[in-house]
């Protein structure tokens, strides 16, 4: 008799314990199922898939969304882990030489980062400000990951990239990587005025970029 009442109230626990799990908010589920383990393990979109809607921050840390059913120029978006990158920084410093044609042709430029509003520009190493300064973009700050898991790009970062940015003194807080250890592994992605990507360049490893001459083909190509 008194196993078949633990049994019971076993039972009940569990079953309680799976009720207020699936009451927690959808947005906590979906940050814990979209961040893949590792940036090899990311399941992303591709071109052709309909591009994602989101929120994200501007340098003055105002609320800016992306909607892609409402664009009125294709619009490029090319990520960057942070102004600690120097990978990111040397891709920002090749890209000049392409933003102001980008813009002739009819296409709007976002940068998103996973940096903290505060840092969008100010963490960016002087030579890459100096290079972008007055061109025309946007740089906004995915620290809430929302872009990255929209795109299926976000990943777990390790105590070791911590430590690293620990040792170059850079402040991270309220980054992605302060907020959710997280990161988005490096994209351009183009989408049309349908609200289509059209061109996608993903990659695991942040050593590898897309050529600013290869970016203009694409985008010559989505036109």
């Amino acid at each position: 008799m008194q196993l078949a009442k633990n049994f019971l109230y076993s039972t009940f626990l569990g079953l309680f314990a799976a009720t207020l799990v699936c009451q927690q908010p959808a947005t906590a589920l979906a940050d814990e199922s979209g961040i893949a383990a590792s940036a090899a393990a990311i399941t992303p979109l591709r071109a052709g898939d309909p591009a994602p809607a989101f929120e994200l921050r501007t340098v003055n840390d105002q609320a800016w969304r992306f909607e892609p059913d409402r664009l009125e120029r294709p619009t490029v978006l090319i990520s960057f882990r942070g102004g600690w990158c120097p990978y990111c920084n040397l891709h920002l410093s090749e890209l000049r030489h392409v933003i102001p044609d980008l813009r002739a042709d009819g296409f709007d430029v976002l940068f998103l980062s996973g940096d903290a509003p505060a840092q969008l520009y100010a963490g960016l190493q002087q030579e890459t400000q100096q290079d972008i300064d007055g061109l025309d973009y946007t740089i906004l700050s995915d620290a809430g990951i929302e872009a990255a898991l929209a795109f299926g790009t976000a990943f777990r970062t390790g105590e070791g990239l911590n430590d690293y940015l620990d040792e170059k003194a850079y402040d991270y807080a309220g980054s992605s990587i302060a907020r959710y250890s997280a990161l988005s592994v490096p994209y351009v992605y183009i989408v049309d005025t349908s609200g289509t990507i059209v061109f996608d360049f993903v990659e695991p490893d942040y050593k590898v970029r897309l050529p600013a001459d290869k970016l203009m083909k694409a985008a010559a190509a989505a036109r």
